[in-house]
């Protein structure tokens, strides 16, 4: 791998790009890709697991930090410094797919993410981005990003009802301050709700059936029975010998860890968590690019 690390310490200015879209991120952040890209030297050839996994390894200790996404405007946020659960996973599979491609680059990073986090790639506002963990798995499943298997590894058919989002929007800042926004998340969720066909759960009960066919680097999601809610948290799955658990950034240790319980005994001792879903992140493809639409000339870290 070809690795051409350059990092500009430059004064916090705003950048925009394709004339609508913010791109958010600091110094710190361009020098700890340079750092992961100085870690994954040489090792662009190994298979995509080993690629999601090794990247894994690089955020372990990183603090956890909740809500870095909400910033105003609406715009791609770029922080390795600080990660949620989602974020960690978001940003394993970018940086995993950067690699994969070879020559990795900041922008190519950055497009990759914006593919990933929002509903086309395009952010033209709060309601672009996937907030719901099922949505999410739906929208990246069809752009070719992950495979959901659905039925194929077995689990049970699930339809979820969700509203938690539009029922409480005093709990997000951009839809208390914005109440136009209610109707449009009100409507993502009708038609999450609408998918009677796609989503299958791995009940609490069943996961020691189905463990085999999961495998390390794949995305696992634990599926909540709070209501109005789909999924509670996420994190990569790994094998220890003959121990299935997870790879995850934890908001009870603060941190990026490796679960110290297995995936099975992590659902059966959360008071809410009622089963599974699992994912594959896919690597690239030439044909399945994310649009080049920020460029390297033009990025300056804000925040």
């Amino acid at each position: 791998m070809k690795t051409h690390i350059t990092v500009c310490l430059l004064l916090i200015a705003s950048y925009v790009y394709a004339q609508t879209d913010t791109l958010y991120y600091t110094a710190e952040d361009s020098i700890l890709f340079g750092k992961y890209l100085t870690y994954m030297e040489e090792k662009d050839s190994l298979p995509f697991d080993s690629l999601l996994m090794k990247t894994a390894d690089f955020f372990l200790g990183t603090p956890y930090v909740g809500a870095t996404l909400e910033q105003e405007p609406e715009g791609l946020v770029i922080n390795l410094r600080e990660l949620d659960c989602f974020t960690f996973v978001e940003n394993v599979i970018a940086l995993s797919r950067t690699i994969a491609e070879g020559e990795p680059a900041f922008e190519k990073y950055c497009n990759h993410l914006k593919l990933i986090r929002y509903r086309e790639g395009n952010i033209t506002g709060y309601t672009d981005r996937l907030h719901y963990t099922s949505d999410w798995l739906y929208e990246n499943d069809r752009k070719q990003i992950l495979k959901y298997p659905s039925g194929e590894i077995g689990g049970q058919p699930y339809t979820f009802n969700l509203y938690f989002m539009s029922s409480h929007p005093d709990s997000y800042r951009p839809l208390k301050a914005d109440t136009s926004l209610i109707p449009v998340i009100k409507e993502t969720e009708q038609q999450i709700n609408a998918r009677t066909s796609f989503y299958y759960i791995i009940p609490k009960h069943e996961i020691d059936s189905f463990a085999v066919h999961i495998q390390s680097g794949d995305v696992v999601a634990f599926v909540t029975s709070i209501p109005g809610l789909d999924i509670s948290h996420v994190g990569i799955a790994m094998r220890e010998g003959e121990t299935l658990t997870f790879v995850h950034a934890s908001s009870v240790a603060k941190e990026v860890i490796v679960n110290k319980e297995s995936l099975k005994e992590y659902v059966e001792n959360g008071k809410n968590r009622i089963g599974i879903m699992t994912a594959r992140p896919l690597p690239p493809t030439s044909n399945k690019e994310p649009d080049q639409n920020i460029s390297k000339a033009n990025l300056t870290p804000i925040l």
